[in-house]
Formats: C-alpha cells, structure tokens, sequence
C-alpha cells in the first residue's frame, strides 16, 4: 500500500516533537505534595552518608523490558543528550529544570544513565499483510507516549540538594528562559509547579510552556522523585497530540520507583 501525504505528514510532525521532545519537558502527578508542587515525605537525615554509584551502575537500575507490563524498553543513548554540557541555559538558577528535561542530572554530578519507556498502542496492525493496512493503522502507529527517564545518584545530601534546586528553580524561572540543546536554542516562556505523583521520599513537578517557533506554544511536564540517594527524572511525549501536555504514566514511576527501593 503507498503511504498518504498526510501520514508523511504526520511522520514530520512526530521527528518535530522528538526533536524538542530532547530539551524540553514531562511530569506526572496525583497527591501528597505542597503549594510549591513538592511532596511532603523529605528527610534529610536520611541521606546523609551516602554513597554515590555511577554510570554503570545506574544503568542497571533502570527499567528493563518486562517490568512494566504494556510498555517497551530502549536505550536512550541515542536520542538523549549525552552530557549536561550539552544542554545549556541563559540563567545559572534554571539549569536543573532544564538538565531534568532532558534525562541529566538535575543535581551536582556528571554521572547518569537514561532510556525511554514507550507504552505499546492497541493495534491488531501487526497482523494484517502490508496490502490490508490502512491509512488509520499508519496514523494510530505514531499515536504513542514515550517516556524518557534519567537516573542520577549523589555522596551524602547532594540528591536532597538536587531536588531542592528543581523546586527553587521552579519559582525562579516561572518568567521562562532559553535552553540551547544538541546545538538548537528553545525559548521557555513559562514555568509553574505541577502536582507530583508523592512518589519515593519526595518527588516535585513542573510544567513549562515553550515557545514553537511561531507555530504557537507547547505545554511539557516534568517531574523529578528521589528515592534515597538517587534522583529519577521523567519526561513524557504524547505523539498523537503533538505538543499538548501529557503526564507521565503512574506505572512508569511506580515501577522505577520500586527498582530503586
């Protein structure tokens, strides 16, 4: 079967939205949490001590295929930034909201691990021979959410420190700033606390509304969750509405969630 235009189109629209998808943001939420959109269960004392694990270790705790039912497990290595260096901002203060964006740590630490959880649409697709296909099984193809989440872990209260500079980001850059990721500026016009999942120890998140190049704005969540001394960041993009804001699935957090425990 040949392919419509308008599913060529709706393929350009999808690598438009991957491409921001990588410097931009996502969150979930539900309850447990303060006005500043942080949930209440913090406690400092508990991460004092810790030991900070790196790179190949984090790679480990992420989620692998088969521990969220529903979902399919990638590596992110080559649609995620490689290195905060490689995400920057024009404000010093909104560098963890960004860095959280984009599957880096929000904290003080170069060393992190991410990947994407991709929720598998309900398609019968799959079955059909190539001739059968229609232009509706192309166009619900692209009708996915795919979550991108970065792990990060700390020496002894940094993960705490981490969280603390999202939440105080939150309300320094709620006027928006410019991040510039993999070489490509994007102005944020807007950043506002969001509800948390109450998620781990503590979890906060936010939205931020980004400007589209003149096409309108997109609205991104994000939310970050520490679990000990290790700091989870999601970021989730719904293809089908192409920009429109989406949460993070309450399976995908609580599955990290628990392989972090």
């Amino acid at each position: 079967m040949k392919r419509s235009s308008r599913a060529r189109m709706g393929a350009m629209a999808t690598g438009s939205v991957l491409s921001l998808a990588l410097i931009t943001g996502c969150g979930g939420g539900s309850d447990d949490q303060d006005a500043s959109g942080e949930s209440g269960k913090s406690s400092s004392s508990s991460a004092t001590a810790a030991k900070a694990v790196g790179a190949a270790e984090l790679e480990k705790l992420l989620l692998a295929q088969g521990d969220v039912k529903g979902y399919k497990v990638d590596s992110g290595d080559d649609t995620l930034p490689k290195s905060k260096s490689g995400v920057t901002t024009d404000k010093a203060e909104c560098a963890p909201l960004a860095h959280a964006m984009a599957g880096l740590a929000p904290g003080d630490t170069n060393e992190g691990a991410s990947n994407s959880v991709t929720e598998v649409p309900v398609s019968d697709a799959a079955s059909k021979s190539p001739e059968d296909i229609s232009e509706a099984d192309i166009e619900n193809a692209f009708k996915v959410k795919v979550t991108f989440v970065g792990l990060s872990s700390y020496d002894d209260d940094g993960a705490e420190k981490a969280l603390k500079a999202v939440t105080d980001g939150i309300e320094s850059c709620s006027g928006g700033f410019v991040l510039t990721g993999q070489g490509e500026k994007q102005k944020i016009t807007k950043v506002a606390a969001g509800k948390s999942s109450g998620a781990g120890d503590e979890s906060v998140a936010f939205s931020a509304d980004s400007d589209m190049d003149g096409a309108g704005s997109a609205t991104f969540n994000t939310e970050v969750v520490r679990v000990g001394n290790t700091v989870a960041t999601y970021y989730t993009v719904d293809f089908a509405t192409l920009g429109k804001a989406a949460a993070v699935p309450t399976a995908v957090i609580e599955a990290q969630t628990d392989k972090l425990k």
